[in-house]
């Protein structure tokens, strides 16, 4: 049977879930775990998770708000929600996270994970660092915008190269295009944690148990 990668959309913390959901994929010796950012934050229990996924071996993107987590290292000021995860972390933690790429690319998959969003035309590696974090939109003009009322969904318009796999857009929720998925389903919200298992471009989701946050587009 041939190793099945699993991209899991935004977890914020949402460590219950995350664990029914990978009894739910039953990850085999072989299997690849990967998650499109945004491990932590709003949810009840981000340590927990940035643990397990490190444990794992599993790879995950940064998302934007790892990226806030992260400036806590730097004496930056955080919001206080960022602030109480950054106290909770460990060394181990704090390494996991300054490893995460703004993506990761997938060849033998044809695929590529973000977070955020990228523009039509250009590989990963031409696209700007706050788009692979924060995009969610395109405008008339083309440019990229953070706003999901900012334009057409980024991923409608992406021809690649490779399938883009992507978190970030709780609003908009489930998204599946011919070049592109979207698994932020909100489970920080109260909806659902969802993976995408490559090759075969399976969907499995499992509910949450609660609402942890008011949804924001943050």
């Amino acid at each position: 049977m041939r190793p099945v990668t699993f991209v899991i959309g935004d977890v914020h913390g949402c460590l219950e879930e995350l664990q029914a959901l990978l009894r739910e994929l039953q990850v085999g010796r072989g299997d690849q775990v990967v998650f499109a950012g945004d491990l932590v934050a709003k949810g009840p229990d981000s340590q927990g998770v940035v643990q397990l996924a490190r444990e794992l071996g599993a790879r995950s993107v940064k998302g934007n708000h790892d990226a806030h987590v992260l400036k806590y290292r730097a004496g930056q000021p955080l919001k206080k929600h960022h602030e109480k995860v950054a106290k909770t972390l460990g060394e181990k933690d704090w390494a996991y996270l300054e490893a995460m790429p703004l993506w990761l690319e997938l060849p033998a998959l044809d695929a590529v994970v973000v977070h955020g969003g990228m523009l039509p035309g250009l590989a990963p590696s031409e696209q700007h660092s706050d788009d692979l974090l924060n995009m969610r939109s395109i405008d008339a003009q083309g440019h990229s915008s953070r706003r999901v009322d900012g334009g057409v969904p980024w991923a409608s318009r992406w021809r690649g190269p490779g399938h883009a796999v992507f978190g970030h857009d709780a609003v908009r929720g489930l998204q599946q295009w011919p070049m592109a998925t979207g698994l932020d389903t909100g489970c920080v919200y109260g909806k659902r944690l969802t993976a995408l298992m490559l090759p075969e471009r399976r969907l499995v989701s499992v509910a949450a148990k609660r609402v942890w946050s008011a949804v924001d587009a943050e």
